[in-house]
């Protein structure tokens, strides 16, 4: 039994010692999966291009462009401050109010020297809301004082010589709206005298006592001719010369064209006046008086036109403004027996001879900035002495 035990061990083992001894079965070797790639990222879509916005359709050649937009039609008031003769300033007044029926013209009659004392005085309440006349250096005084508005307008195209006639600023303060000439009326009853023909002729002797002029602080006329003779003979010798020509003066007017009436009645021999208040006086008042012009040269005035700082009725002044500057306008003035030389193209000048003569280089600047220190002068200096005598 014992035996037969071992040999069943013996068996066993020899089958376990075998079966570890035999080679295991060889496996078909499996390739690796490839790992797969990994997505790209999609491409970012590219934004499309903007639509360009259609271009306006072209209007054609024969579009018809907007109208504008009309004023309204003046009305209310309008109050004018006025330096030409009185009989022009009314005629001019009812002229407006004709055209603009809505408005009423109020206006005073000052000259150019109480024109500026005025407005000065008035500057934080302004009575007035346009000058109409007188010389432009006294609106240029006027302008550096701040009393005036300026305004630019398409009517100002219509002016002959702009440089000359029109303030030089990109929006003007003024403009020029007639232009005269100084000369010399003499009485032609009294043959005594003979009629004056230079500057010099006017401190002769025989005139002592016989000449009749305004005052230049009052009046835009006597000024011109203070700075006229200024410039030609040179401040130094020209204050001289005014000394001596005061002593000559019998009377100083207010009003510039006032010596035509003075020597046409006999009371002086000579006035100095603008020419076109001579012809006036000639032609018009019948006055036995003369006009001549000096050989070296005479002054001239533009008589201008502005809008005033604080106008309460800015939009009839300026409708007043723009009225006064076409040659329609200007050419009214010979109905009022004014005869002065005008500014607008094309209008027809009453008397074209009167600026038919030698003019100065009249420094419109040059008067206009010394106007002030000027008039002090020959207040304080000369005019005193002369009405002391």
């Amino acid at each position: 039994m014992r035996k037969l035990l071992l040999v069943l061990v013996l068996v066993l083992m020899a089958a376990f010692v075998i079966a570890c001894a035999a080679p295991a079965p060889t496996a078909t070797p499996v390739p690796p999966t490839a790992a797969p790639k990994p997505t790209e990222a999609p491409k970012p879509t590219e934004a499309p291009k903007p639509t360009e916005a259609p271009k306006p359709t072209a209007v054609p050649p024969t579009a018809v462009p907007p109208t504008a937009v009309p004023k309204p039609a003046p009305k209310g008031e309008l109050n004018l401050l006025c330096t030409p003769q009185e009989e022009w300033c009314a005629g001019m007044k009812k002229e407006f109010e004709a055209k603009y029926t809505g408005v009423t013209v109020n206006y005073i009659r000052l000259s150019a020297g109480e024109a500026v004392t005025r407005l000065r005085n008035e500057k934080a309440n302004p009575q007035f809301d346009i000058w109409w006349g007188g010389p432009i250096d006294s609106q240029i005084a006027a302008k550096a004082e701040g009393l005036l508005e300026p305004y630019k307008t398409d009517a100002q195209a219509n002016i002959v010589d702009p440089k000359l006639m029109l303030d030089t600023a990109a929006v003007p303060s003024w403009v020029g709206i007639y232009v005269g000439s100084l000369g010399f009326a003499t009485n032609t009853k009294q043959t005594a005298i003979k009629p004056p023909t230079s500057l010099d002729d006017l401190i002769k002797p025989e005139l002592k006592g016989q000449i009749v002029i305004a005052h230049p602080a009052t009046s835009g006329t006597s000024y011109t001719f203070m700075c006229t003779v200024l410039q030609i003979k040179g401040e130094a010798a020209g204050w001289d010369y005014m000394k001596k020509f005061s002593q000559n003066v019998l009377l100083w007017t207010k009003s510039g064209a006032t010596p035509v009436q003075n020597v046409g009645k006999g009371e002086a021999a000579v006035g100095v006046v603008f020419s076109h208040d001579i012809v006036k006086g000639i032609d018009d008042d019948k006055l036995p008086i003369s006009l001549t012009f000096p050989s070296e040269g005479t002054g001239y005035e533009i008589g201008g036109m502005a809008l005033i700082k604080g106008a309460k009725n800015l939009a009839n002044a300026q409708a007043w403004y723009d009225w006064a500057l076409q040659g329609s306008t200007q050419e009214l003035g010979k109905k009022y027996k004014a005869y002065q030389g005008l500014t607008i193209k094309g209008a027809v000048p009453p008397k074209p001879e009167l600026l038919q003569v030698k003019l100065i280089n009249y420094n419109f600047d040059y008067c206009g900035a010394n106007k002030t220190a000027f008039i002090d002068k020959f207040s304080n200096e000369i005019a005193a002495a002369s009405l002391a005598k």
